[in-house]
């Protein structure tokens, strides 16, 4: 079964876009892999200063992630995108999904992407 790793970006993008994410990966026949790392992320988020609406994604994107089935990992690594980088090396076959340009361009991997800022897509 193929496997998709989640960023912060790309939950947050999805969340207000009101993308049902979780149901269109499940849907494509894909598993979820969310890195410990991220859900640190969304809470620092939730507990900033930043804009509400964003804070309020945040907190938003945490309910899904406890409410769907998912499996959680630890990148062993401080900052997410050199942890999902390291993984992606270390398994060819996952699927990242990240609409972060950097990332996109370090990884060799198939990415999973938000089209038309409505359709998920893998590229």
């Amino acid at each position: 079964m193929k496997q998709v790793i989640l960023d912060t970006n790309f939950i947050l993008s999805s969340v207000k876009q009101k993308i049902d994410f979780f149901e269109e990966i499940k849907f494509m026949g894909i598993k979820i892999i969310i890195p410990k790392q991220v859900i640190d992320e969304l809470n620092k988020i939730i507990n900033s200063k930043k804009k509400l609406q964003f804070r309020e994604n945040a907190r938003i994107a945490l309910e899904l992630i406890k409410n769907n089935q998912s499996k959680r990992i630890d990148l062993k690594q401080k900052y997410v995108d050199k942890g999902i980088i390291q993984f992606a090396k270390k398994n060819r076959n996952i699927i990242i999904a990240t609409l972060d340009r950097e990332l996109k361009n370090k990884i060799k991997n198939s990415k999973l992407v938000i089209r038309r800022k409505k359709k998920l897509e893998i590229i």
